[in-house]
Parts: C-alpha cells; sequence; structure tokens
C-alpha cells in the first residue's frame, strides 16, 4: 500500500536524526518567512484591507514587529455535507468571510476508520499504513481553498496526530491501556499512522498551504500511570510529522487539545515546533497567564475564549467585553481565539462579534 512518491519512512527519520534542528533548516525557516512577508507586504500594496489578513498574521513572527490590530480565528465543524470537495470549499469560505477571521483552516474530517479486530497490543502489527488516495476526499479540499483564499489569508491544514487517530482506529482508552501494557507492540501501529499522516502532510505542502494546524493529545493528567509512556513512545511520532512542517512550511500553530482531559503541566510540549501555540490556560491545579505561557514557550500565544463559556451563550454587547477583559491581560503578540473547537451549532454572528472587538485593538 506504499504510495510510490512517500517520504523516508518515519521510524527512520526518528533514528537518522530529522528531529534536530539544523542551521541549514534554520536558514529555510527565515527565508521563508521573510519571502512570505514580502509577498504579504506587496500584496496589501496591491490589494487593500484584504490582503491585511495576511500581514497581520505574519507581523506575529517578525521579531520587534508590531502588530496593525489582534488578529482572531474560532473553528467549527461543520455539517457533513460540506466535509469534502466543492462543498467544503465553499462552506468553509462563507465562514471565513462571514466572521472575518484572520485566516483559513482546513477542517480535517477523515476520520481513521475503526477496526475492531484490534484487541490486543499484538494487533497493532495489522495496521494498515493508508496510502494517499485515502486522503482525496480531503485533498480535494485543500486544492480549492488553496487557490480561492490563499491571495487573502493564511490557508492552514488541520492534523491529528497518531496518538489520536489511533484512538479514532480503536477507542482512547483501549489504546491508552494497550500502551500501558506493551507500548513497543503498539509502536508498530504507530509507525504505520505516521508513514500514513507524513504522506498526507508531503501532498498538502505541494498543494501550498501556509502551515499546518498541528494537534496532540496523550500527555493530559492521568492519561498515563507513568508519564514517561508519553515521553517515549507518543511525543517521538508526534515530532516527525511536526518538524517536516517547521522544515517546510512558514507558519504553524502546536494545539496542545484538551478536549478530552485537562493538563497537569504543559512542559512536556515547550519542544514542540509550532510559530504559535494554542491551548487552555487553566491546567488542574490552577490557571496560567498568558504571560507565563509565552515565556514557558517561548513564542506567541493564542486563545483566552472559553469554548464552552460565553461565546455560546451572549450576545455581541457582553462577547466584546469579554474580549476586551482577555486582551488586557493576553501576552503580546496574541492571537484571539478559543481553547478548541466550538460547539457546531453557535451563532456566527458570536464569532463575529469577538473577531470585530478584536480588530478594534491595536497590537
Amino acid at each position: 500500500m506504499d504510495d510510490p512518491e512517500s517520504p523516508v519512512e518515519p521510524w527512520a527519520l526518528l533514528s537518522c536524526g530529522l528531529m534536530s534542528s539544523s542551521p541549514s533548516r534554520r536558514h529555510f525557516l527565515r527565508s521563508a518567512i521573510g519571502a512570505a512577508a514580502a509577498a504579504s507586504a506587496a500584496a496589501v500594496t496591491e490589494g487593500g484591507a484584504a490582503a491585511g489578513k495576511r500581514e497581520a498574521m505574519l507581523a506575529l513572527l517578525e521579531k520587534g514587529g508590531r502588530q496593525p490590530y489582534i488578529p482572531a480565528a474560532f473553528f467549527i465543524h461543520f455539517d457533513t455535507a460540506f466535509h469534502f470537495g466543492a462543498a467544503a470549499v465553499q462552506k468553509h469560505l462563507e465562514y471565513f468571510r462571514y466572521t472575518g477571521m484572520d485566516f483559513v483552516k482546513i477542517q480535517y474530517e477523515r476520520t481513521f476508520p475503526p477496526i475492531p479486530a484490534i484487541k490486543r497490543p499484538a494487533d497493532w502489527a495489522t495496521m494498515p499504513s493508508y496510502p494517499l488516495d485515502f486522503y482525496e476526499p480531503v485533498l480535494s479540499a485543500v486544492r480549492g481553498l488553496v487557490k480561492e483564499a490563499k491571495h487573502e489569508a493564511l490557508v492552514l491544514m488541520t492534523l491529528y496526530s497518531p496518538f489520536m487517530c489511533a484512538g479514532h482506529t480503536t477507542s482512547l482508552p483501549l489504546l491508552t491501556s494497550h500502551l500501558q501494557e506493551n507500548p513497543d507492540a503498539v509502536r508498530k501501529g504507530l509507525e504505520a499512522i505516521t508513514g500514513s499522516l507524513m504522506r498526507f502532510v508531503t501532498a498538502c505542502i505541494r498543494l501550498g498551504v501556509d502551515g499546518f494546524y498541528a494537534s496532540t493529545q496523550g500527555g493530559e493528567a492521568g492519561r498515563f500511570a507513568d508519564p514517561g509512556v508519553f515521553a517515549r513512545h507518543v511525543k517521538p511520532f508526534d515530532l516527525v510529522l511536526m518538524n517536516e512542517m517547521k522544515r517546510s512550511c512558514p507558519f504553524n500553530i502546536l494545539h496542545v487539545c484538551d478536549y478530552n482531559a485537562p493538563y497537569a503541566d504543559l512542559s512536556p510540549f515547550t519542544d514542540y515546533p509550532g510559530h504559535v501555540v494554542n491551548c487552555n490556560p487553566q491546567l488542574t491545579e490552577r490557571k496560567l497567564s498568558w504571560t507565563e505561557i509565552a515565556r514557558l514557550f517561548g513564542r506567541p500565544c493564542m486563545g483566552g475564549m472559553d469554548r464552552h463559556g460565553l461565546m455560546t451563550s451572549a450576545g455581541p454587547a457582553e462577547i466584546a467585553r469579554e474580549v476586551t477583559r482577555v486582551l488586557n491581560e493576553a501576552s503580546r503578540p496574541f492571537i484571539l481565539g478559543a481553547d478548541c473547537t466550538l460547539p457546531a451549532d453557535i451563532k456566527w454572528d458570536s464569532i463575529r462579534a469577538a473577531v470585530d472587538a478584536a480588530h478594534a485593538r491595536k497590537g
């Protein structure tokens, strides 16, 4: 099932040092950011305010640069009728333009199918490494959105981690149990998943995405009795993919996802790539300030709005007041957003109210 254009298998990359940060790669990244910023500035001159969304986002990466305003972005899952192809392109564009958010985030909806036959750790050896055509429904949306939106905003692709995709294949409780019982056996499945996801990542890069919104799970409080299981058997596969994104893309967002459970500590993620970090500041024992998070990760932050809070119930004026409060306490530079995906039935006007309130603030 190997794709003829697939890259070096990720478990080989683990041993040959892909996760290192060489001077040549750092030079490549600086050059890519500089070129993207220059292109964006030219587009602003020629195209007006709409093209300024790219400039506002790329300004976050310029040392000493000043944001023209506070960018904002919020995400929802669309109805299944709008998951793939032309329908997905049109719905993403409709949402992007209605809310006024500052970049296009393509939702990943090609969930790995369940494999009931995986019942024991040894069964992970049968995990298929899906070929590139498995992702074609998503890639068709990527092609369309890069074509339609890249001239006015960054286009980022959502990516779920190998651990998350393994959880879709079985269940998170079963995956967790297997990793605690026999992690070396489970690694065979994670290797197959990572190889498959690498095909998808490189295809998105070839199609022209500006970067990825890369989610990680597995390090939540209480997930493993031995936290070393995450460090030894989950994190390395995350880093194989994220380092490829870092090498190839000018703008990536690291999302430390607390959808299933909160975190006791964010320090296991501080060496993850990503130009911006998006996380929930509320830990199990205390709430971090955005200044603490920015200092911990050494990069700009995104977030501030509780996905279960005022965004889902309040009117525009109350949402705007909450945005003001959040931004008064936020680090700089900053992107206003939520700690994870908002409920699908949220009013788009509520999202627009939050975006407008952020745009009214100077960076």
